[in-house]
């Protein structure tokens, strides 16, 4: 009986990873030997197609789901092949500009929610490592040592850094800031006693790696268009300038910004149905309207539609420059600092698990 039920499992989930690659490869190569509207056309169908996917699987909630909508990325990759071959028509133009538009407008909305679920991550960290300090000396011990560690890596990470980060005087004006604000808001949680090193080592990883962000040589990717070489009608010479597309032109450092951004922002779905779990609990009196609660149905259409905003962040990212990459990474420390420092001044006192674990 569990041989079938395995079997269909796996075939599900190696569609999920097909279809996570084809998007991760279908849009930069669209952008790459098309053009830019292209790439646009492509992102708004993948878009549409994901939204039609996410509302199924809300009423239906089949994994064939996952099996079916394989074949759809490649369709509407030679749609967009065959649309733009040609003079494509103005509608589609059209179309296309509102849609990059949108994109554009929407990396503040983008910027603020990785902020915020960085920030809400490393504060659930934080709240389980007080957890754990308070089960003896042994686990105490224990976060000592990985505080120090990611103390230790967030410096050596934003010294590493510095030489690209800050090669103009505003650059390196706005690291010493960040830096500044971020030990003298540190300071203050630790007076206030309303954080731990726990969480403050988490921020510190968080803006070194924006830092890191801001230097990364992206001269491998600035003009994707000028290094694929144009299709060839021989198969093989197509098969190795896609292999080298895959291997030496995809963008890294947007893969890895597209990485984190979407694991940060599916780790705070899931926290966000425990925020005043207690509570609404001792409201409704039990579990069963848990899933009544706004945060539970938030986080079900996030995770539902969570291949919209793959393919939405992604096209975001596709189409910043150097430049604005590196603006859009400094207003992400900033704002992630100021909405911390607004939690440390509106937020409780601890509980006496941190009186037993001091922070100083």
């Amino acid at each position: 009986m569990a041989t079938p039920w395995l079997i269909w499992s796996t075939v599900s989930h190696f569609a999920k990873l097909s279809t996570a690659l084809q998007i991760l490869v279908f849009l930069p190569l669209t952008l790459a030997t098309l053009s830019k509207s292209a790439f646009l056309l492509l992102s708004l169908l993948l878009c549409i197609h994901a939204s039609i996917h996410g509302t199924l699987i809300l009423l239906w909630g089949s994994e064939a789901l996952s099996i079916l909508q394989v074949p759809m990325h490649p369709f509407l990759l030679l749609v967009c092949f065959n649309a733009f071959s040609l003079t494509p028509n103005p509608w589609l133009v059209v179309a296309t500009n509102y849609w990059g538009t949108i994109l554009a407008f929407s990396g503040p909305m983008f910027i603020a929610l990785e902020g915020l679920s960085s920030l809400l991550v490393v504060q659930k960290l934080g709240q389980e490592a007080k957890r754990l300090a308070g089960e003896g000396e042994v686990y105490q011990f224990g976060l000592l040592i990985a505080t120090a560690v990611a103390y230790v890596a967030s410096a050596w990470w934003i010294v590493v850094s510095y030489p690209e980060a800050a090669s103009s005087p505003l650059s390196s004006t706005l690291l010493g800031v960040a830096i500044t604000a971020f030990l003298f808001l540190t300071l203050i949680g630790f007076v206030l006693r309303r954080t731990n090193v726990i969480e403050s080592s988490g921020l510190a990883l968080f803006i070194a790696y924006n830092v890191w962000l801001c230097g990364f040589d992206q001269g491998g990717f600035s003009d994707l268009s000028s290094s694929y070489m144009p299709l060839l009608p021989n198969i093989l010479p197509h098969f190795q300038a896609l292999l080298n597309f895959i291997i030496n032109i995809l963008p890294k450092p947007v893969l890895v910004a597209l990485l984190y951004r979407l694991t940060v922002l599916q780790l705070a779905s899931r926290i966000l149905p425990t925020i005043g779990a207690d509570s609404w609990g001792q409201d409704d009196g039990g579990d069963d309207e848990w899933n009544g609660r706004p945060t539970s149905i938030l986080t079900r259409m996030l995770l539902t539609y969570r291949q919209f905003i793959f393919v939405t962040v992604y096209s975001h990212l596709l189409l910043l420059d150097h430049s604005s990459q590196i603006w859009w990474r400094w207003m992400n420390i900033f704002l992630t600092l100021v909405i911390w420092s607004i939690e440390l001044l509106v937020s409780n006192d601890d509980d006496s698990v941190v009186k037993e674990w001091k922070v100083d």
